[in-house]
This record gives structure tokens, C-alpha cells and sequence, in this order.
């Protein structure tokens, strides 16, 4: 049964789609509300290809779809507005998405405490009935909702602090092979590291919270998905045609992450013969005050060397 949603929200939902920047510059639509329930769509772009020579959707796409509608079923589900914040995130990728369809992300708020909501959902594409993914995430109520006063950007080579000067950073991939991945601008280090760093330049398309403002939850899981993917592929020299396929993703979110640039750094905790476990610090201005901490499984390919 459809919401006859009260002035509140439905002003909410409105600025949901028009003045979140990150969900203007993805297009998305809010396709149905109900209560406690939420549907958002997303087009098909190729800027959202994650593997170009596969034809693979990125699966940060899907995170960051997946985290919106389950903030706007969050919304749905309360009786007055207020401010929220996702607390965690989990993805259970259960097939490759392609980048030239439609995707579709159905959440539920199957919960809700006097502090904390649980939402889960289901992510599908357009002309096929199985489900791709599925999130699970917990939500933070009444959430500190002023504005803060924006820091200047860090000029574009400074090294974040607490950590010693590092040479210049450059793009991780050649140009083409993951639009995704240039889409966000994610660069890495050059210089001879026991793990690579990357960094995540900031741009306005990737707010989420324009009020803070903060970054978008999903960008910065899109960011830790990208550098554990990265760093494998670095750190084990894969074949560059076959990078590691996600299997499953979770990140806890510590702190809203400020209008500047981040960082990433992601360490193999675990490698088997087919499957290694990544974890990722994401941090802004101190790797010892990370904003978010992640860790996934990643499907190796088999011509992974020995």
C-alpha cells in the first residue's frame, strides 16, 4: 500500500532527489515509497562500468544505490523527520551486474528502535527476475544535523597527515579500462610502498549530506571497495584483464567524512588459492582517525600467479 506521505516527508523526498548532489549526478528516481519501505532506480551508464573488458558493473555502484534507498526507507518508516546516519553496510554480491541496464535497489526498515533502524533490501536489473545483491545496514537516529564550517581543500600532490611525504600519485589503471574508477578520480601511490595508498580527490558531485556537508556513504564504500580491488591487484601483479570479482562487502562507518580529500589503504589479511580477504582504513586528515573501516572477500582469477 502506497504512503500518503505527511508535508515533511514529502518535502524530504524531494530534496532526496534534487538536492543531494551525489544522487543528482547518478540520476537516481525514487520509484515507489510506502511505509517503512522504499524503491530507487538508477540508469544504466558506462560511466558506472567497473571492468571494461568483462562488461562488469562496478560493485560500488551497487553499494552506493544500495545505502540510498535504504536511508530513504529509514525516512519512510519515521514518524517525524529527522536526521540519520548509516552506522554499517553489508553487500552479499550473488551474480555480475552489467553496466547497460537499469538498476533497482528495494529496501526495507524491518526495525525500528528509539535509536537505531535495520533495513534490508534487494538490488535487481532491468529484464531479469534474480536478485544481484543484497544489503543489510544499520542506521544511527537523530543525528547531529548543523553545519559546520568547510576546511580548504588539501593542495592536490600534499601527503595526509601523520604519514611521511609521498611521491606524486597517478592513475591506478590505464584510460578506459575502468570508468568507474576514473569517474571518481581514484589515484595511487608511485612510490615503492609495502601496500599502495589511494586517494579519493574531492569534487561536489560527491556529497551526500549537503548540510554538513559530508561525503556521500556509498561514495566512500565505492572508494574502500576500489582500493581493496586495486591493491589486490597490485599486490598479487594479477593479469590487469582479470582483476578480483567481489563476493561480499561490509563497511562501519565512524565518522561523516568532511568535503576533502581521502585516503585509502588496504592490507590482505587472508589468501587462499581462490579467495583472499581485504581489509581498508579510510581516513581524511590522520590514518589514525579513519571515517570508515571495510573488508570484503574477492573471488582471485585463475591465472593468478602461484
Amino acid at each position: 500500500m502506497s504512503l500518503s506521505p505527511t508535508l515533511d516527508h514529502q518535502r524530504w523526498f524531494d530534496v532526496f532527489v534534487n538536492a543531494i548532489p551525489y544522487v543528482k549526478a547518478s540520476n537516481m528516481q525514487v520509484v515507489e515509497v510506502s511505509q517503512g519501505r522504499a524503491s530507487v532506480s538508477m540508469p544504466a551508464r558506462a560511466t558506472w562500468t567497473g571492468d571494461s573488458v568483462r562488461h562488469l558493473l562496478h560493485p560500488g555502484v551497487l553499494t552506493a544505490l544500495a545505502d540510498t534507498a535504504c536511508g530513504l526507507a529509514v525516512t519512510a518508516a519515521l514518524e517525524v523527520m529527522e536526521p540519520i546516519a548509516t552506522l554499517d553496510l553489508r553487500m552479499d554480491y550473488l551474480r555480475p551486474a552489467v553496466p547497460d541496464r537499469n538498476l533497482v535497489c528495494h529496501a526495507e526498515c524491518h526495525r525500528l528502535s528509539r535509536s537505531v533502524a535495520f533495513v534490508r533490501g534487494e538490488l535487481r536489473q532491468d529484464g531479469q527476475d534474480e536478485v544481484l545483491a543484497t544489503v543489510h545496514a544499520a542506521f544511527m537516529r537523530a543525528t547531529a544535523s548543523g553545519r559546520r564550517k568547510q576546511p580548504e581543500a588539501a593542495p592536490a600532490n600534499a601527503a595526509p597527515q601523520g604519514t611521511a611525504p609521498r611521491q606524486a600519485l597517478s592513475p591506478p589503471l590505464p584510460a578506459g579500462r575502468s570508468p568507474y574508477v576514473e569517474y571518481l578520480g581514484v589515484l595511487q601511490s608511485a612510490d615503492d610502498l609495502p601496500t599502495p595508498l589511494f586517494r579519493l580527490p574531492f569534487k561536489p558531485d560527491l556529497i551526500g549530506n549537503p548540510l554538513l556537508p559530508a561525503l556521500h556513504g556509498g561514495v566512500l564504500a565505492g572508494f574502500a571497495e576500489t582500493a581493496m580491488i586495486l591493491h589486490l591487484t597490485s599486490t598479487l601483479s594479477l593479469n590487469d584483464n582479470t582483476p578480483p570479482r567481489s563476493v561480499d562487502f561490509s563497511i562501519d562507518y565512524l565518522r561523516s567524512a568532511r568535503p576533502v580529500d581521502t585516503f585509502a589503504q588496504a592490507t590482505t589479511v587472508r589468501q587462499g588459492s581462490r579467495v583472499a580477504l581485504v581489509q581498508v582504513s579510510v581516513w581524511q586528515d590522520d590514518p589514525l582517525r579513519p571515517v570508515a573501516t571495510a573488508r570484503g572477500h574477492f573471488l582471485l582469477p585463475s591465472d593468478k600467479p602461484a
